[in-house]
């Protein structure tokens, strides 16, 4: 299949989960020209904040292929992914990403907007002075973990 083709099957899906009440988001992974992960939003009928298509098509691509390295994949979206997405998507390292509609088309021709659209800038805050304030308190112990994650490796 083509570029197109795998992002008309992606905005398929995406159609269908807004049919049954859902967010308008589906992504798919393709390996070899193959759907090797797919997932819609369910953020509605799971109750979970986390629960993007992109996130799920990711989780539900390293379980069948039972890695979490996917830069031999392709990873299609019906639109463009969040940062939350985002930052999945730079961990699983997919060779590319496609997707159809912008954040910015979305939010011109349906009003839909991201709540946090100024997310970059709140992230170049300092952390106790985002809108979710975020303070480190010191720990005793607190790099243990990482030491004896260094040794397993």
């Amino acid at each position: 299949m083509t570029t197109s083709q795998w992002l008309e099957r992606v905005i398929q899906m995406a159609s269908e989960n807004a049919a049954n009440g859902e967010g308008p988001f589906a992504a798919i992974v393709v390996r070899d020209n193959e759907i090797v992960g797919r997932g819609v939003n369910c953020i509605g009928a799971t109750q979970d904040p986390t629960a993007h298509a992109e996130l799920l098509a990711i989780q539900d691509a390293c379980k069948n292929l039972n890695r979490v390295d996917l830069s031999d994949c392709i990873l299609y979206a019906s639109g463009e992914p969040c940062p939350m997405c985002m930052g999945a998507i730079y961990w699983a390292r997919p060779q590319a990403v496609y997707y159809a509609c912008s954040k910015a088309e979305a939010a011109a021709e349906v009003g839909m907007d991201d709540p946090l659209h100024d997310f970059y800038h709140e992230m170049q805050e300092l952390p106790e002075k985002r809108m979710i304030p975020m303070h480190r308190l010191e720990a005793e112990g607190k790099l243990e973990p990482f030491i004896i994650w260094l040794k397993n490796r």
